[in-house]
């Protein structure tokens, strides 16, 4: 008899919960049908051509069907790591982007920092509108511009350095191997640090007043507010964003470096990216180009789960 009842209320619960999912489902309708066109997006764009990473097993021909492709295996994988020119862009890689990802998480911590602690509204908007403009200019413009200020003859930096005496002849900015990784870094900063900077801001708002407040009667200056007010405060959000960065380390800029690249820097200039676009479309080597693309996502993966993982175990915020 108890073993009747209780699968009774089993099944009555098992239909509310049935019920309750109809209702909620039937109440978030028009957000469901607003969501569909960004999932379909997402499955067409990301997920479907991710059936083009079977050409790195294969000797891919563009003119054969996939039945008639010839499998070979890791082949292509094994002559990636053999490649010096690979190693050589995955070097590059690494170093342009490490030199943007420090860079650009140390200016916006330190300009949001600032000011959260500027007091006049009208300055802090201006601040606000004029840092962040420049991230909505797309990187060719923004490559543009760059050459434009770094050129040999009217470059501006050039003139300034000039006429304060600080060098006696132009600097070719953009044919010295050694400024490029700078160039490509700074420029990042300039682009990007403004939006950067509301997300910090953002997280800063939630910090409860009151503790400014108690430290403002215990006698804290604004230095010792920064340090042990502000800074925890949004140590969870520079945590989650330093997550979601290191699954983009192989991730670097690909405009700007294939844009500024020449003869005289080219082995500090080539990225992955640039080194699949010359296999795949301008030499047609497919497979191997493809090969290089899987490596460079799946190294993100990994980090990015190595990341979280570091996370977790600190006692950190983390994604998942």
């Amino acid at each position: 008899m108890n073993n009747n009842k209780k699968k009774l209320v089993d099944a009555n619960s098992t239909e509310l919960t049935k019920k309750s999912k109809r209702k909620l489902l039937g109440k978030q309708k028009m957000l469901i049908l607003m969501s569909l066109p960004f999932v379909l997006y997402i499955i067409l764009f990301r997920y479907i051509p991710l059936w083009g990473w079977t050409m790195a097993f294969q000797d891919y021909k563009p003119y054969k069907s996939f039945g008639e492709q010839d499998w070979v295996g890791l082949k292509w994988f094994v002559q990636l790591f053999a490649d010096k020119e690979f190693l050589l862009s995955l070097r590059n890689t690494v170093g342009m982007s490490l030199i943007s990802t420090a860079l650009g998480y140390i200016t916006a911590i330190i300009i949001a920092v600032f000011l959260n602690e500027v007091r006049y509204i009208g300055v802090k908007r201006f601040v606000q509108t004029v840092s962040y403009l420049p991230h909505f200019l797309s990187w060719v413009i923004v490559t543009g511009l760059v050459a434009n200020v770094l050129s040999v003859e009217d470059g501006i930096l050039n003139n300034i350095l000039m006429s304060l005496h600080l060098i006696k002849e132009p600097v070719k900015w953009l044919s010295i191997p050694k400024y490029f990784w700078h160039i490509i870094g700074w420029t990042y900063v300039w682009k990007e640090v403004g939006w950067n900077t509301i997300v910090y801001l953002g997280a800063m708002t939630a910090i409860d007043p009151c503790l400014y407040e108690a430290a403002q009667i215990d006698g804290c200056g604004r230095l010792r507010k920064i340090w042990h007010i502000t800074l925890p405060g949004i140590k969870p959000t520079i945590i989650i964003m330093m997550i979601m960065s290191a699954g983009h380390i192989l991730d670097a800029n690909f405009e700007m470096p294939y844009l500024l690249q020449n003869g005289m820097i080219q082995d500090v200039a080539e990225t992955i990216d640039i080194y699949v676009l010359k296999y795949g479309f301008k030499l047609s080597r497919y497979g191997l180009a493809t090969a290089a693309g899987i490596f460079k996502n799946v190294v993100n993966i990994i980090l990015l789960v190595i990341a979280n993982y570091i996370a977790k175990k600190s006692g950190e915020e983390r994604l998942i």
